[in-house]
């Protein structure tokens, strides 16, 4: 339940800082959009989120046309990291196998980028 509540804060978060921070949908636009997403590996918890210059939709689920993708092990380990999503701790635990990044790992570095700003 925690986690659920957490992406969807996310969600909500994203789109204030789209409204407020100018150097948020600056770095949006020379990126042209990103769609990523987070989930369990097992999907009982999955959202993502679309993002472009001219808005962020979010919803349940992954697609299979996204950017980047998370995958956590589990629920805890989901929480234990988005708590402090440095780039340590998604390397700590892409080494330990609790995290997978599907995608290219530019894209996680260009999302990083992104949510210092939020």
């Amino acid at each position: 339940m925690k986690l659920r509540l957490m992406l969807w804060l996310l969600g909500l978060m994203l789109k204030r800082a789209l409204r407020r921070k100018a150097r948020f949908r600056e770095l949006l636009g020379e990126m042209r959009g990103l769609d990523w997403g987070i989930a369990t590996e097992d999907l009982s918890i999955a959202r993502h989120y679309r993002m472009s210059p001219r808005g962020i939709r979010a919803g349940r689920g992954l697609p299979v046309d996204l950017d980047l993708e998370l995958r956590f092990e589990d629920e805890a380990t989901a929480i234990r990291v988005l708590r402090k999503p440095t780039q340590q701790a998604f390397l700590d635990g892409m080494m330990a196998g609790s995290v997978r990044l599907v995608g290219d790992s530019g894209d996680l570095q260009k999302l990083q980028r992104l949510l210092k700003h939020l």
